[in-house]
């Protein structure tokens, strides 16, 4: 019994076939037992030799597949390495890396035969055929760009086509950039080929128009200063514009500034704003004043100021301006501090001299009241010194009257003759008077000489053309009610006066009230 219960779990003889082999003490056992001992053992043992016959033929087959495969330690160690017979052979690192080398030679090779210096291509990561080389070279030069361009900047032949060319010039075509600037855009700033659209450029676009650049005018900034798309947002940029709005710069003025020169959100605060601004101002030109200038003229800071300005300052002072009067000149004229001064100022004194026999010291004072004679063509110096010698004046007489109105050389001749006509036929007064007030040619002959001519021939009064022209409507309504005027008014020569440009504008005391409003 304990026999027959040793071997009553059938699955025993699955997992242990070498059980069928076991002799079993059957002849210590009954016959009856016996013999349904060996029933269940005969048909328990077929089953397991039908197991042990198909084990053992997948063995058979299984040995047989080996031996016919197997190899030497030698030849397997030699597959492995990457023999001649592997189906899955690797190169080795070493192979790999000459491999690289090998292809970026004849990358290289290819640039040098089209005109390419590809010396600070080395490090940068290029493609792996000469075909997707050629590939960008194409497309770069369907942009215009010559090979010249690319020698600039060889850096670009590292951009992807796909990736980053046309993303990138996609974008800015969205954004209003023509087409036809493109070629200018990319030899001014390449690196932009470079650029993410989300990270890199579209932000830019986004803090341009937070600081009232309009969207229209956005193209126009990016053609004008491409530059101005690789800038940090709270570099620069920011900074430069809180200055300029310290300095009492309109903030509603911001965006119009920048349009016309957006070159300032490239330019640092401390190393050209600020002592550009300081320099102005120790000229004797406030600092509101100064802001004026920039406000209209936002050009004005691209001027070096250790190369242009301060050698034409110098340059003024040695042609006989007076220091006292540099100030007036720079507010009438800013861009006489950005000129080639020196030599404009030779050939304008060579020409006054010989034209009106200008002397040096005259020289001085005519540039003092009119800077913009620097500016001048000898054209219309002629043509203005011809008109008032048929006029009938002498050259003596001319060039007093030249170097106490020099704005006489540049008025509309036109204009002049009839205001000169009017003179002659309803004035009825002398050339003299003329030469002691030349500025009559600067008066408006309908809004004002007629008017104030017919006042004071009403009331019988005579007068010199300075009183009757040198002061507001409202000082010649007063003038006109003096009951005599037995000894004439100093008449004060006409000159720029400064607080034309740091008197407070209606938007600003309406932006004022709106802060006040605000507040509450």
């Amino acid at each position: 019994m304990k026999a027959f219960g040793g071997i009553a779990k059938p699955r025993l003889f699955f997992l242990h076939p070498e059980l069928s082999a076991l002799t079993l003490p059957l002849k210590q056992l009954n016959p009856p037992f016996a013999l349904q001992i060996q029933n269940v053992s005969s048909k328990r043992s077929g089953s397991v030799k039908r197991v042990q016959s198909s084990i053992a033929e997948r063995t058979y087959r299984s040995n047989a597949v080996d031996l016919s495969t197997s190899k030497s330690p030698s030849e397997y160690l030699s597959q492995k390495r990457g023999g001649p017979r592997s189906l899955y052979a690797r190169p080795s690192l070493q192979e790999m890396k000459n491999e690289r080398m090998a292809t970026r030679a004849r990358v290289f090779e290819f640039l040098r035969s089209v005109g390419i210096v590809p010396d600070e291509l080395d490090g940068l990561e290029l493609p792996v055929t000469v075909e997707v080389m050629r590939e960008r070279l194409d497309f770069l030069h369907n942009l215009g760009l010559t090979i010249e361009d690319i020698n600039n900047y060889p850096l670009v032949l590292g951009c992807s086509v796909k990736k980053n060319m046309i993303p990138v010039l996609d974008y800015l075509g969205k954004l209003g950039v023509k087409k036809s600037t493109f070629t200018d855009f990319l030899r001014r700033y390449p690196q932009v080929l470079h650029a993410s659209v989300v990270v890199d450029l579209a932000p830019v676009v986004k803090y341009l128009q937070g600081i009232d650049i309009k969207a229209n005018d956005i193209p126009r900034v990016l053609e004008r200063y491409p530059e101005v798309l690789g800038f940090k947002l709270e570099g620069t940029m920011s900074t430069s514009v809180a200055f300029l709005v310290g300095i009492g710069l309109a903030r509603r003025e911001i965006g119009s500034v920048l349009t016309r020169y957006p070159e300032i959100l490239g330019m640092r605060v401390g190393r050209v704003i600020k002592p550009f601004v300081e320099y102005l101002e120790s000229l004797g030109i406030p600092r509101l004043a100064v802001a004026r200038l920039i406000e209209k003229r936002p050009h004005l800071l691209g001027f070096g100021l250790e190369d242009q300005v301060k050698p034409n300052v110098e340059a003024l002072s040695e042609f006989g301006v007076r220091r006292e009067f540099l100030a007036s000149m720079v507010a009438q004229y800013p861009e006489i501090i950005g000129l080639e001064l020196k030599s404009k100022l030779h050939s304008q004194q060579g020409l006054l001299k010989s034209t009106i026999d200008i002397g040096f010291d005259e020289f001085g004072r005519v540039i003092e009241k009119m800077p913009q004679v620097v500016s001048l063509s000898q054209s219309s110096v002629l043509k203005h010194a011809s008109f008032l010698r048929n006029c009938g004046f002498s050259l003596d007489q001319l060039r007093r009257m030249v170097v106490t109105c020099p704005q006489l050389l540049a008025l509309n001749i036109d204009i002049m003759k009839l205001s000169f006509d009017y003179f002659q036929t309803q004035m009825n007064r002398d050339l003299n008077d003329l030469v002691e007030f030349p500025a009559f040619f600067t008066y408006g002959l309908e809004s004002t000489v007629k008017p104030r001519h017919q006042a004071v021939t009403k009331r019988g009064l005579k007068c010199s053309l300075g009183w009757l022209l040198n002061c507001s409507d409202e000082k010649f309504e007063d003038r006109m009610n003096y009951d005599f005027i037995d000894m004439e008014e100093k008449e004060m020569e006409p000159s720029f006066d400064m607080k034309t440009l740091t008197e407070a504008r209606e938007d600003e005391w309406s932006s004022e009230d709106d802060e006040d409003s605000d507040a509450d």
